[in-house]
């Protein structure tokens, strides 16, 4: 076998993975079956009616008979229609469902997915196979499947009738079936290549799409409208020429298959006509015998048709594989510990070492140890990249780190379910992520099962309660698609209403303030300060005045711990920090 053979059949096993989201709709397959059965039958008694009309009604001149069997031919029809019926019913239903199951499944397995996927993953490309992949595996299940299995049951059907109405013209017929199927195969290798690649183009296109339409305002701010537009016409021009080349070759698959399947009913015929001269054919059985070729024809030309869909979703279903195939590096244990309770919050990182994998040769950590008593606010300083984004992404086990451990109570990170240490974490993050729903449905995000009573008390605690109140509907408004119907710092009162409601005894709050005037600045400070006690809180923080109330200021600079201590402490050392003091104070 050929390598090009091998790669052909791996793809097209690739729709083995269907059959899990088939299985649970069984018994609609089994009705597409049945109804598929009958109305095959059905179109299969078709030519022996015409033969019996023209040998026993025409040419014998018998009016009873013509009246018998054009009855029958239209009880045969009324069968023939609700059969096609029901069976697209069946298989158009068993389409949806399997989609929908397929969907489900595969945006579960994609959401479970660790950070690190979505670090090297366009967000584009995902939707992509979520939407346009799934589609066209869709149009195999909800459509092709039934077009090639009753056209393989047309085709054994006919040809069967065929040898049983005229021996001689079936073996003439069957001389000419390598011929027909020799540019199937020929033209569908490079079909599938090319419907693989018009996919890719596809993601590619959305994937733009998807990065400059989440950017709009840069993009406006930026005047880069013709650029992207470009941009996005380059992508769109790339899929239009991989599709092109697709539909030429399913064209010319198409115009060989029909010529050669048309060439052979006129060499049939030929000879039939011939044989019905000579007195050796009756008139009807050519007939008949024609009409079965034709069922024959049809149904090649079928398969030819659907073999196209076949490619083309072999090769979204190898794409949405290989989403399948991905296994999140960071998952919960086996067999988890739990956390001792109640949770204090206590924190310890021995000897930590971390290098992203994407910067493998720049340490983002390095022999990083602090230790974090219960109820303690410790505040991160540093220059940009000196590592303090990073102690939260490992606090939150985004990534695990390369050496050393980290302790939450005494437990390694690494033998906590994932579900109860994030479950002990509230964030507050620098850049709120608002979501399309309504006010209230934003600040229950940091606790599902919320009551609207303490929902408004999150967000009277978090200053935010006076603008959703102003809000045409309340806490019922939509607030936008990433909340483009707030300012910068109603979406980070948002998040602080999210972290009070969360109510968790370990509090992460990043830049939480960086986007608050100062008078609302001044009123969240006094809410965190009642969101902090009781709790162990770490603050990152570039804006030192926010951060004189901590009890410990940890300073940080290319990954290390360089100085620790009060804001008087640090200054009075001098250093990095009194640096960082002396360029914004005096500023």
């Amino acid at each position: 076998m050929t390598q090009e053979r091998r790669e052909t059949s791996r793809r097209i096993g690739a729709l083995r993975n269907l059959w899990p989201f088939l299985k649970p709709h069984k018994g609609l397959a089994i009705g597409w079956l049945v109804f598929l059965g009958l109305s095959s039958g059905a179109s299969l008694l078709l030519p022996v009616a015409v033969r019996h009309i023209i040998d026993h009604g025409f040419l014998a001149s018998d009016l009873a008979t013509i009246n018998g069997t054009f009855l029958g031919l239209f009880g045969v029809a009324v069968v023939l229609a609700l059969a096609t019926a029901a069976r697209y019913y069946c298989i158009a239903l068993l389409g949806e469902r399997s989609l929908a199951s397929l969907r489900t499944a595969l945006y579960s397995h994609v959401i479970d997915l660790d950070v690190g996927f979505y670090e090297s993953t366009r967000v584009g490309e995902l939707t992509s196979r979520l939407g346009t992949d799934t589609e066209v595996v869709q149009t195999l299940v909800g459509s092709g499947i039934s077009v090639a299995l009753r056209s393989a049951v047309m085709l054994i059907g006919a040809a069967v009738a065929m040898a049983w109405t005229s021996p001689r013209l079936a073996g003439l017929t069957a001389l000419v079936i390598p011929a027909v199927m020799l540019p199937i195969l020929v033209f569908g290798r490079r079909v599938q290549k090319l419907s693989r690649h018009s996919q890719d183009r596809i993601a590619d296109a959305a994937a733009v799409a998807n990065e400059t339409l989440n950017a709009a305002q840069a993009v406006k701010a930026y005047a880069r409208e013709p650029i992207e537009s470009r941009r996005y016409a380059g992508a769109i021009a790339l899929a239009l020429a991989t599709a092109r080349r697709r539909i030429g070759m399913r064209s010319l698959l198409t115009a060989a298959v029909i010529v050669l399947i048309f060439g052979a009913i006129t060499l049939v015929l030929w000879a039939g006509a011939r044989d019905v001269i000579a007195g050796d054919l009756a008139p009807g059985v050519l007939s008949q015998f024609v009409l079965y070729a034709i069922f024959a024809a049809g149904s090649v030309a079928g398969l030819s048709e659907v073999w196209g869909d076949v490619l083309r979703a072999a090769g979204a279903m190898e794409r949405i594989g290989e989403l399948f195939a991905e296994q999140p590096a960071i998952r919960t244990p086996e067999a988890p510990e739990p956390l001792p309770r109640p949770v204090t919050g206590a924190l310890r990182f021995d000897h930590v070492e971390f290098r992203y994998p994407s910067r493998p040769d720049v340490p983002a950590l390095v022999d990083f140890d602090l230790d974090i008593a219960p109820g303690e606010t410790v505040a991160l300083v540093g220059p940009s990249g000196a590592g303090k984004s990073t102690v939260f992404s490992l606090l939150l086990r985004f990534h695990d780190p390369r050496s050393g451990t980290i302790r939450f109570d005494g437990v390694d990170l690494r033998a906590l379910a994932l579900p109860e240490l994030r479950g002990a974490i509230a964030l507050v993050p620098q850049e709120t992520v608002i979501f399309g729903g309504t006010a209230a449905d934003n600040i229950r995000f940091g606790r599902a099962d919320a009551t609207d009573d303490e929902v408004r008390e999150a967000a009277r605690l978090a200053e935010a309660d006076g603008f959703i109140a102003a809000l045409p509907e309340g806490y019922e408004a939509a607030l936008g698609e990433r909340g483009v119907r707030l300012s910068g710092g109603q979406k980070q009162r948002i998040a602080i209403a999210r972290a009070i409601l969360r109510d968790a005894p370990l509090l992460l709050l990043d830049e939480a303030t960086s986007a608050l005037d100062a008078q609302s600045e001044a009123a969240i400070q006094h809410a965190l300060e009642r969101l902090e006690k009781g709790r162990t809180t770490l603050v990152i923080a570039h804006r030192l005045a926010t951060v004189q109330r901590a009890d410990r200021i940890v300073v940080m600079e290319h990954g290390r711990i360089v100085a620790q201590g009060t804001h008087e402490s640090l200054l009075a050392e001098g250093g990095l920090y009194a640096e960082l003091a002396r360029l914004q104070f005096v500023a």
